[in-house]
């Protein structure tokens, strides 16, 4: 496999694939957050550097057809910015000011694409109506196969070398994600630095973990996080189990948890992840104490029960101080720490303390030497609200890429490159 730091540019168009789907602002549409503009610019800076020319896509939100709120315009003048230089944009990416753009660019220029979502061809799925037989879909499905093909080729007839940088999108098999690279020679496709980065840190925590190793849990459901915790088992010492999956191994147990979050669905397969824990000797904590809540609000009454001992009426929202001991002491012990969701319902400051007190326990152990792989929206929020992004080893920037490489599936834009 090429590595993009041992390629040269100089005198080559190269179409790189990036994650410019970012948060803007509802009325102004400016960009909020540019934390994902910011993790391409060592790939950008590379191919300019080298004297390379450089084409730009991506997807923003989630648009049916062309939907100007969607459009990828604002990412403009922040990337200028980074920059330094004009970047050039193409109002439609298949159009022909795409075409045109893209085969006048000249080395050390950048033209970004509009969104690629604008064509329902990237994703691949045809729309139809819901009365739709099952004849229908299936045609459909392979018309828009052969649709989401051409688009990749079109695409791809623009430039030389095809760089994928975007792994939030890595678990998508859209055209610009995975279909395009089909269109290029192993030496003339290569992940950009920040694939190359979360590869590593995950490969790291999977693969050449120092012991002893704690994966951190959380979030709302069991079922969201099965896959994660059974490969896991095989590979951690201690698990941290929080958030309000919580009550569902609680209540699986017999312990009272009132109104909490369960998935009564879910009771026997949380017993069962706790007796296959158990055979591989590996420790799971379940919290002990709980800071309950007489309704789902910001402004509710609150009050410290048991873990297992909610009353009628009430629901656990975050771990209380027992809990958040008994944890600390957990992470400030282990040497690789992988955390992946939040311990409470972290969005509402009353209940953001448990998640906020995990975050630092971390950066800590990580401060004595602990590798700390960071992943997933609430935790990556904890970490950028408490200021410890420098704090941890690394902050992933794909949620639920992050999650299904940790669960040891084969992410489409991954093995579209790597060739597993």
């Amino acid at each position: 496999m090429k590595m993009i730091q041992d390629f040269s540019f100089k005198g080559k168009k190269a179409i790189v694939r990036v994650d410019f789907n970012v948060p803007l602002d509802k009325k102004t549409f400016a960009v909020t957050d540019d934390t994902r503009i910011r993790g391409a610019l060592p790939t950008i800076n590379k191919i300019i550097g080298d004297g390379g020319c450089l084409i730009l896509m991506s997807h923003l939100g989630r648009p049916v057809g062309v939907t100007e709120k969607y459009s990828l315009k604002p990412v403009l003048p922040v990337l200028e910015k980074h920059l330094g230089k004009k970047v050039l944009f193409a109002d439609d990416c298949l159009g022909e000011s795409a075409l045109k753009m893209s085969a006048s660019l000249q080395p050390g220029e950048i033209l970004l694409l509009e969104n690629v979502r604008f064509y329902p061809e990237e994703e691949g799925k045809p729309v139809l109506p819901e009365n739709a037989s099952e004849d229908m879909k299936k045609a459909a499905k392979a018309e828009m196969k052969v649709k989401q093909k051409e688009m990749a080729q079109r695409l791809a007839d623009y430039a030389e070398v095809y760089v994928n940088d975007a792994f939030g999108t890595a678990h998508r098999a859209h055209a610009t994600t995975a279909v395009m690279a089909d269109f290029f020679d192993t030496d003339h496709k290569m992940f950009g630095f920040l694939i190359n980065s979360e590869l590593a840190a995950m490969d790291k925590v999977l693969h050449g973990a120092q012991h002893p190793f704690t994966a951190i849990m959380g979030g709302a459901k069991v079922s969201d996080k099965i896959l994660l915790i059974e490969n896991l088992i095989n590979k951690v010492d201690d698990i941290i189990i929080g958030g309000g999956m919580t009550y569902t191994f609680i209540k699986a147990q017999g312990g009272k948890i009132g109104k909490s979050l369960c998935e009564e669905d879910k009771l026997d397969l949380a017993l069962q992840l706790l007796e296959k824990a158990r055979q591989k000797g590996v420790k799971i904590h379940l919290p002990v104490d709980s800071l309950n809540a007489d309704r789902f609000d910001n402004d509710a009454l609150t009050k410290v029960t048991a873990a297992d001992a909610v009353d009628e009426g009430w629901l656990g929202l975050d771990i209380a101080e027992d809990t958040i001991k008994c944890f600390s002491e957990v992470i400030y012990n282990s040497k690789t720490i992988l955390w992946n969701g939040p311990m409470g319902v972290f969005e509402m400051e009353k209940f953001s303390k448990g998640t906020s007190a995990v975050a630092n326990a971390i950066a800590y152990a990580t401060s004595n030497g602990a590798y700390s792989l960071i992943g997933g929206g609430d935790s990556v929020a904890a970490i950028n609200k408490n200021n410890l992004a420098d704090k941890v080893s690394y902050v992933s920037t794909g949620g639920g890429a992050m999650l299904e490489y940790m669960e040891g599936k084969k992410l489409p834009g991954i093995t579209a490159i790597r060739g597993e």
